[in-house]
């Protein structure tokens, strides 16, 4: 899981005057793609110039995934790398309406390590706008470069960047009655991906912890679903709890010692949670109604969860010891709600609701003010945030085969403005995403 260890060093930065610097405003729901040029990282020849191309080109996809960048087309690049070590021509730039320019270099060190540094510039206030160095395993190029694109992303827009991450998900297979279901493992470009379980237990709702090196799930071993906890590098899985009854839903609370869960017994499902340190087990509702899929504030304070005492799926919250009930979705007619899940910057909880036989992906405050939908679709479920709270990833089931049959299952992400929906690379069908924090 971990990188191996690397140096980070900070370059000179010029200091702009505030009115000269780049920014965007990405709350505008009808913001402009910002130009940008993403030159090759100088590297000489062989291995170096090979990852500065590499590195590169991910680093332009990265800030293009998230529609608030347009990079320039390569062949109208102004200046070589080579010519970019001694600085940019900027009147150059600014006559292809380049607003950031990205620069770098990638050098071999005696110890087989890699030095890879880079430069943003801010073409139109002629100044550099940021600059690190940092120092790896080749084998980590591709890392660094979703490190270096975070950077960009965080300079210019103000807001923490998601490219250092990966999605957990559901990996599917075979007829749509007969599906196998596995635990897969991505970055949240596609690449990297690594299966973590064989397709002999059905596996759903995988979760990540907030250190990223374990996650918990249900899966049916022996028929009997239950949770684990996994181990991301080691594979060594672990049940949490042995209960009579159903366990499923479970998620870590944030500080990662704890994991939240729905226990089934006796037409009834009741939400526990269980002390990681302890093994200690506590019950926080009891009644005889359906409460399932819990999910922390990020302060650990609340609950969020969905339950039918009120005679339809509803979204509540709770104080984390199941005090303070309250409701806070009453959407129009009949419309139900489900897998609600709090942003990691505390100000909206996602969730997903059906109305009139269509399945939407919405947003909530948590005093249950604000509701808006954000997509909509045959089947759209499973909200999970990126780690800056301004990205939502989900699933969308759609029909397929003769007389539609059958079902495709893929990923997809967007804008909490409703704005630069795009499907995730995976490798087959695909469901249960869940988006990990920045890795550590």
């Amino acid at each position: 899981m971990k990188i191996a260890a690397f140096l980070i060093l900070s370059l000179f930065a010029c200091i702009l005057p505030a009115h000269a610097e780049m920014h965007l405003d990405i709350t505008n729901p009808n913001v402009e793609p910002m130009p940008i040029a993403v030159t090759d990282f100088f590297g000489g020849a062989g291995q170096e110039s090979q990852v500065g191309h590499q590195i590169a080109q991910v680093v332009s996809a990265d800030l293009a995934s998230s529609g608030l960048f347009k990079p320039i087309d390569p062949a109208a690049f102004a200046q070589t790398s080579d010519a970019l070590r001694q600085g940019p021509h900027f009147a150059d730039w600014k006559v292809l309406n380049v607003q950031a320019l990205v620069s770098g270099t990638v050098t071999a060190q005696g110890d087989g390590r890699l030095r890879v540094e880079f430069r943003l510039w801010d073409v139109l206030g002629e100044g550099q706008m940021a600059g690190m160095a940092y120092t790896t395993q080749p084998a980590n190029w591709r890392r660094i470069a979703h490190i270096i694109a975070d950077t960009i992303y965080q300079r210019i827009t103000g807001e923490t960047g998601y490219f250092d991450t990966r999605v957990v998900y559901v990996a599917e297979s075979g007829p749509y009655q007969k599906r196998v279901k596995r635990l897969a493992i991505m970055d949240q470009d596609g690449f990297n991906t690594r299966y973590l379980s064989d397709g002999s237990n059905l596996v759903l709702t995988p979760r990540f912890s907030p250190t990223v090196a374990e996650i918990t799930y249900m899966a049916y071993v022996n028929n009997h679903p239950r949770v684990y906890l996994q181990n991301i590098d080691s594979g060594r899985r672990e049940l949490l709890i042995d209960l009579p009854g159903m366990t499923f839903a479970p998620r870590f609370s944030p500080d990662g010692n704890k994991v939240i869960l729905s226990l089934a017994q006796n037409g009834a499902s009741n939400l526990y949670v269980m002390d990681l340190r302890t093994r200690q087990t506590r019950q926080l509702t009891s009644d005889q109604s359906i409460s399932t899929a819990p999910c922390y504030s990020p302060d650990g304070t609340k609950v969020a969860f969905e339950s039918d005492r009120g005679g339809s799926q509803q979204i509540y919250t709770m104080n984390a010891d199941g005090s303070g009930v309250k409701r806070i979705s009453f959407g129009s007619g009949k419309a139900t709600y489900a897998n609600p899940v709090w942003s990691p910057r505390g100000d909206l909880i996602a969730f997903t609701k059906i109305s009139g036989g269509t399945f939407y992906i919405g947003v909530i405050k948590p005093d249950g003010t604000g509701e808006r939908e954000i997509t909509e679709g045959y089947d759209v479920e499973g909200p999970t945030w990126a780690p800056n709270g301004r990205v939502l990833a989900y699933f969308k089931e759609n029909p397929s085969g003769p007389g539609g049959r059958e079902r495709t299952a893929k990923l997809y992400s967007i804008d909490i403005t409703g704005q630069n929906e795009r499907q995730l690379p995976t490798q087959g069908d695909a469901s249960d995403p869940a988006w990990s924090p920045l890795i550590p």
